[in-house]
């Protein structure tokens, strides 16, 4: 079946030079670089150029052997991210290592930066974390997301949906980032990617921001619909040809799942309302990627300090010893989980049945 052309019509993004070097030069308004102002125009000149010819992948190499066009030109960031993915994968199904659980800090707030205080998610991750540590030979790391809104150089770029243009068109890793020409650099997600994929577990703990996961995790999430379906030869598509992805998609794609078959525990804590429905929705989506459900236990959605001053609700948490066994518990099934995966165990009913539709 031909493939729909790509539709158009928005209007353009482009800056003029002017209007490229204003926003350019907002990064150095700090008086200190008074004294290399001409030196910061010259880079300034350099980056409109590389602006100007759109090189968003200004150091690239040959595929090489096993990808569709060996020919093709790749970005040396992307390749690089390869092959900590595979490297990852490799300690993924490494049965003689130990195994890993992944735990998620959802909160952005931290006593780093403008809140002056650590957040209750933190705290949860902690008592989780030691709770495995204790308990099992399990590895538990922590992925702390408060450190985007904390520390230097930390960003996750937004996903730019080129999933819902055709499937084949989402690089698994994502391609999209870095983008030099846009100075969209320092994206986290490439050192994301590896720990999600070589994790035989995956806890959450998101507080509820607006009756929503937190801004990190959504961002986090958003970025990581490339390991479900995403397309892990960029040289099918030379790069981002929208047209040819349409074509490949409607040739029949088989929408591969890259972290299919880890378990998963979500700990949702919020103050008035929405702790159930975020629990529900990042539970939702990992079961769509086909990432496993650890048992009731390790699914959890609590109110800490229920419509009392936030400005107490540390005391509430100290106060509150049940919901701080109730995240022990809910670690403790995930890692029970993950050892009986690996002993062969753990049965998921009806995972051997044929899915009738793709995604």
């Amino acid at each position: 079946m031909a493939a729909p052309m790509p539709r158009e019509g928005m209007p353009s993004p482009r800056l003029d030079e002017t209007e490229f070097k204003s926003r350019y030069r907002q990064q150095f308004c700090d008086p200190a670089f008074d004294k290399v102002r001409e030196d910061i125009e010259r880079i300034a000149a350099v980056a409109w150029d590389s602006y100007r010819h759109s090189r968003k992948s200004p150091l690239t190499k040959k595929a090489g052997p096993g990808f569709a066009d060996p020919n093709y030109d790749l970005s040396i960031d992307w390749l690089e991210a390869r092959a900590a993915i595979a490297a990852a994968q490799s300690r993924y199904e490494d049965r003689s290592g130990p195994l890993r659980i992944l735990i998620i800090n959802g909160s952005s707030r931290s006593e780093h930066t403008c809140p002056g205080e650590m957040s209750k998610s933190y705290r949860l991750t902690e008592i989780a974390r030691s709770a495995v540590a204790e308990q099992t030979p399990v590895k538990a790391t922590i992925l702390d997301l408060s450190r985007l809104a904390s520390e230097y150089g930390r960003n996750i770029h937004p996903c730019k949906a080129c999933f819902s243009t055709a499937a084949p068109l989402c690089h698994w890793p994502c391609s999209c980032y870095p983008n030099h020409s846009l100075g969209q650099v320092q994206d986290w997600m490439n050192d994301i990617y590896p720990r999600w994929v070589e994790a035989h577990g995956i806890m959450i703990i998101s507080p509820v921001n607006w009756y929503q996961a937190s801004s990190p995790v959504k961002l986090m999430m958003d970025r990581l619909v490339c390991a479900d379906g995403g397309n892990p030869d960029p040289t099918l598509t030379q790069g981002k040809d929208a047209r040819r992805a349409k074509q490949i998609e409607m040739d029949g794609w088989d929408y591969p799942r890259h972290l299919a078959g880890r378990l998963f525990s979500v700990v949702v804590h919020g103050d008035v309302e929405g702790a159930e429905n975020v629990r529900r929705s990042l539970a939702d989506w990992l079961r769509f990627m086909k990432l496993v459900p650890a048992g009731p236990h390790a699914e959890l959605d609590r109110y800490i300090g229920y419509w009392k001053p936030y400005a107490s609700s540390h005391d509430e948490l100290d106060r509150d010893n049940d919901v701080q066994q109730e995240v022990r518990n809910a670690a403790l099934a995930l890692a029970e989980g993950v050892m009986e995966q690996r002993a062969g165990r753990f049965k998921v009913i009806g995972a051997s049945r044929e899915d009738p539709r793709q995604k």
